[in-house]
């Protein structure tokens, strides 16, 4: 009876403990919330709202109408915010959307150079994806189902190739596989810094806010380009900054920790990528529903 007794304010000891360390860890981390699967995409998404023609917003919001025979009670699209968040919410629905699951990415070595048609001959990646699902939305003859489908995975997948690690890969799966400290945070990877806890800081602490509109000098330098462009910017961003942020001198293993120095290095970065992300989904956005040529491709 006493050793149970003993046991029993052990194990209550040792509850309490790791409540308070979860606790403490949960105020410590971003909210899920705010990952750039959902703030940083909606973020993005906003930004594109506030940039697009009138014309777009209206064409736009004809499509959403349209939202319930996309069968998908669980994922609703209500605005282009939500619209930007819908590809992620389909994972939730494996059995029906697993084949889009390698769209929100490439595989694009940061030892080899840039090379999409060699590592996306199949069209499966993300920067073949943002332009399948333009064409698809530009099409008028087609369904306005179908077209608000490929529109949430136009901005989704234009959000996921401006994150560095949707592209540059490190033979860790885009930093999946690389344990990572995050100030004091210990036990995240470098995939998710990037995706969440960057993005969310970036967006938070952007003077001005991100969301708003550009003037036509601040769109022409932000945006251009096309897919294949933004792909290779990130691989880049990848190469010459995250990985070296992330090892400093040490050669790349995996695990890394990001000083607050690399964090402040870090975040006007991600603030640069969602930010170009946003101006030009606007642009793909205008024209998709007002055909004409796009920015011409940087060489």
């Amino acid at each position: 009876m006493g050793d149970r007794t003993v046991g029993q304010h052990t194990v209550g000891r040792l509850g309490r403990i790791a409540a308070a360390a979860a606790a403490l860890l949960a105020l410590l981390l971003p909210a899920p919330s705010l990952a750039w699967g959902y703030y940083g995409h909606e973020t993005t998404a906003r930004i594109a709202w506030a940039n697009v023609r009138p014309e777009t917003r209206a064409a736009i919001a004809r499509l959403i109408a349209h939202e319930r025979e996309l069968g998908t009670p669980d994922c609703r699209i209500r605005d282009l915010a939500g619209a930007s968040t819908w590809p992620d919410c389909l994972r939730s629905a494996p059995w029906r959307w697993a084949y889009t699951f390698p769209w929100h990415y490439q595989t694009e070595p940061i030892g080899e150079p840039y090379d999409a048609r060699k590592n996306c001959s199949s069209g499966a990646c993300v920067s073949a994806q943002v332009e399948r699902n333009h064409r698809i939305l530009a099409d008028e003859s087609l369904p306005a189902n179908v077209r608000l489908e490929a529109l949430a995975f136009m901005v989704h997948f234009a959000g996921d190739i401006h994150m560095p690690l949707h592209s540059g890969d490190n033979d860790d799966r885009g930093g999946n596989d690389v344990i990572t400290q995050y100030g004091i945070v210990p036990g995240l990877n470098l995939h998710w810094v990037w995706d969440g806890a960057l993005a969310e800081r970036a967006i938070t602490s952007a003077n001005p806010p991100l969301v708003r509109r550009y003037t036509a000098a601040e769109r022409a330098e932000l945006g251009g380009g096309g897919a294949a462009d933004w792909g290779r910017e990130s691989w880049a961003l990848a190469k010459g900054f995250v990985y070296p942020n992330a090892f400093g001198d040490a050669p790349p293993a995996n695990a890394a920790t990001l000083t607050q120095d690399a964090i402040a290095a870090a975040v006007p970065v991600a603030e640069r990528r969602i930010t170009q992300a946003g101006i030009r989904i606007a642009e793909y956005l205008d024209s998709a529903f007002a055909p004409g040529p796009l920015p011409e491709p940087r060489r």
